[in-house]
């Protein structure tokens, strides 16, 4: 297990270390109700390190990879950024990545966890392309910001970046350092990713919390992603998944020309003929498990795939999970073991507000 860029000063904190996407990071600082509550009601700060980089380049790189990946990376304008599955030719999930175009080059962006296989189905397709693949990570580390007050906490540390659509990324100077700014893409909330250099990460971090920013652990962030409903490649979603499955049309291109799994993907839009929808669930009862099997009068019609109490007003118990679709109307009730769960449109913010 590696340590992300931020182990050193969190090990010397109050924080109470874990493991999240294989890299060791902060689970908490105590209170996990209060930093989740920071980034829906103020700000948090977080450490990304388990995201890894991976930079592209050579002539050949933008036709090269958007004949890898289901999204539009051959229209991708220099400063702007897509939402991608790397899929085998038999249309099924290898990996989810960010892809942005940085002018000179491109830039993976990807889960710890991830990396191996992505490295590994890159280096597979490269034949007489002029495309070199280099994973930066050593030279480039991020944290994240999130809350309705995160544009202001940014200012108040001396980092005022134009307005941004989501996905899109500026690259400033701050404090002399090279620091690059992306909008996040997560609609629930507000949100930043910072790049820079693994040895300026403490600097910033500390410059955010002194500004107002409540730092915030693995455990807080990832019930961020449940609330928001946000799928997680290896527990969401996984290599027996189709892209259609699981509702993120974001990641996928209809217009682009061919890519590997292209082919079904294209079958499976046209035809209309994907059994199983990613969702939502209300849960009354004991939290289930992951991989819980949902039932109606005995019959198998799907699974749980993340379960969390959201620490709110109260404790609202949810989960994340895939239903047949003629069953998957909002209000319909299923059982899932020992419990009744309720589907439900994505992502869940309305539960959390007051």
């Amino acid at each position: 297990m590696t340590a992300t860029a931020l182990h050193d000063k969190l090990a010397s904190s109050s924080a109470h270390l874990g493991e999240y996407s294989g890299t060791a990071t902060a689970a908490d600082f105590g209170d996990v109700r209060d930093e989740f509550n920071a980034l829906f009601s103020g700000c948090g700060v977080y450490d990304l390190g388990w995201r890894t980089k991976v930079a592209i380049t050579g002539s050949d790189r933008v036709r090269w990879l958007n004949g890898m990946v289901t999204n539009n990376v051959r229209d991708l304008a220099v400063g702007c950024g897509v939402y991608a599955f790397l899929l085998n030719p038999q249309g099924h999930i290898l990996a989810d990545l960010y892809a942005y175009n940085r002018g000179e080059s491109l830039l993976v962006d990807t889960d710890q966890t991830e990396l191996e296989k992505v490295l590994a189905v890159f280096d597979k397709y490269i034949i007489m392309d002029d495309v070199e693949i280099a994973n930066i990570s050593d030279k480039l580390t991020a944290i994240g910001i999130a809350g309705p007050n995160a544009a202001e906490v940014l200012r108040a540390a001396g980092i005022d970046p134009p307005e941004l659509q989501p996905l899109q990324f500026v690259n400033l100077k701050w404090q002399q350092m090279d620091l690059t700014v992306v909008r996040g893409d997560n609609a629930s909330v507000q949100s930043f990713e910072l790049w820079l250099a693994p040895e300026t990460v403490s600097l910033l971090t500390e410059a955010l919390m002194k500004s107002g920013a409540v730092p915030v652990g693995a455990t807080a962030l990832d019930l961020l992603r449940i609330a928001s409903g946000i799928p997680r490649y290896g527990q969401d979603i996984r290599e027996r998944d189709l892209p259609q499955e699981t509702e993120q049309a974001r990641a996928l291109n209809f217009t682009k020309g061919c890519y590997i799994g292209q082919e079904i993907v294209e079958r499976i839009r046209s035809r209309g003929n994907v059994r199983r929808k990613f969702t939502g669930f209300l849960v009354e009862g004991p939290l289930p498990a992951a991989g819980a099997k949902l039932q109606i009068e005995g019959n198998e019609v799907g699974e749980i795939t993340s379960a969390a109490s959201l620490p709110s007003a109260t404790q609202v118990p949810v989960a994340l999970g895939y239903i047949r679709r003629e069953v998957a109307t909002p209000g319909q009730q299923v059982d899932a073991g020992n419990a009744k769960v309720k589907v439900t449109n994505l992502p869940f913010a309305e539960v959390l507000k007051p």
